[in-house]
Order: C-alpha cells, then structure tokens, then sequence
C-alpha cells in the first residue's frame, strides 16, 4: 500500500513513514481484511467508512505544509473531527505531539477504543461527543482535520484552530460538490483555499 503511494507520490516521508507503522487490517472488519491494503475505502459500520489510504495520505501531507507543521516538524497538537474506526487517529499519533480525535457515534467511539488500545498511544485522547463543537478544553490546535463534510467549516473549528495552524475539511460546496478546503490561520484572519474533488459522509452535528 505505502509502496503504491510513494510511487503515486510525492508524500512527506514522516506521511509514509506513519502509514507503515499503523497497520491498516486491524481497523476493518474480518471479512474485510484481504481488502484492507487496497486504495478504497470500506464500510466500518454504523453507515460510517474507513477513507481510501490515498486520502488519509493526501489530507495529512498537506497538513504537515502547513507554517506549524513546517517549523516543528510534526503536527502539534491536533483535532480529530470523526475518530470512525480509529485508523487515522493513528496515524495522526505517529505525527504529533497530542492527539484529541471526536466521534458522535457511541458504537464507533467504543470500538475505537478498543482497536487502538493494543498500540499503547499515550498521546491520543478520544472524546465522546459532538464533532462541530470541536473540542475546547484542549485548545488552541496546530492542526485540525475533518473526515466528514458539512456545507462549510464550522466556527468553532475556527476559533479553535491556533494561530500559525492549519485545519484541512472536506466541504460541499453545492454546484461544485465536494472539495478539500484548507484554512490557515495567520495574525490577521483567516487564508481559505481549495483543493481537489472529494467524497466523503456527510457531517452531521449531535452525538448518538
């Protein structure tokens, strides 16, 4: 898989570096497992999905572009929006100082739970909750990702995300469909720009 991507690359080799380390087949279903290496996503219950490994690779290598990203070398502190599975969450720990990943659905938080606990990753807190409302006793964040796509970034995501730091959404930008924003944060505001097409499950606010 990682192989693939280097050569479909570039990636930041932390990126891949983190892709190998984290294997993938522990976070999909036993009938799914002969799958788990291939670049498609897969279903992980609950109308939920683990994303295709090309984009857990793309999104967090332009994460790590980001000015925060740059001057440390890692990640920093970072928000999860929709811990599924657990899988990126992760990754995201081979990346960063801290990881705070948020899951709505109680099913998918438990089983999370219970997948990334064998790794040992101390610096990884999964939070029970509402993803749109972010996170705040942990903030600011270096770094904020999302693995659910709303209809724009919410606020609170904004007012979270630290100053130097860079938060990647997918955004449903009506007639254009889906599309990766990125959202940097500098002294003065607020940079928005927008990536490639994409596809992901729909954000949704409240836990259940």
């Amino acid at each position: 898989m990682v192989e693939r991507l280097r050569v479909g690359g570039p990636y930041h080799a932390r990126v891949l570096d983190a892709l190998t380390s984290v294997p993938r087949h522990r976070f999909v279903d036993a009938a799914l497992v002969t799958q788990a290496y291939e670049d498609t996503s897969l279903p992980i219950g609950h109308g939920q999905t683990i994303s295709k490994p090309s984009v857990v690779a793309r999104m967090l290598d332009v994460l790590m572009d980001g000015v925060t990203a740059r001057a440390a070398g890692h990640l920093g502190r970072v928000l999860e929006i929709g811990t599924g599975c657990g899988y990126q969450a992760a990754v995201l720990c081979c990346l960063s100082r801290h990881v705070v990943s948020v899951e709505r659905i109680k099913g998918l938080h438990d089983k999370a739970r219970d997948l990334v606990a064998p790794l040992r990753m101390n610096q990884l807190r999964l939070v029970y909750g509402d993803g749109m409302l972010g996170h705040p006793p942990n903030a600011p964040y270096d770094s904020i990702i999302a693995a659910a796509c709303g209809a724009s970034v919410p606020e609170s995501w904004l007012t979270q995300l630290a100053v130097g730091g860079r938060l990647i959404s997918p955004v449903d930008g009506a007639s254009k469909g889906q599309m990766l924003v990125v959202v940097d944060r500098h002294e003065g505001g607020y940079q928005r720009t927008e990536y490639e097409a994409v596809q992901f499950v729909p954000l949704k606010s409240g836990s259940i």
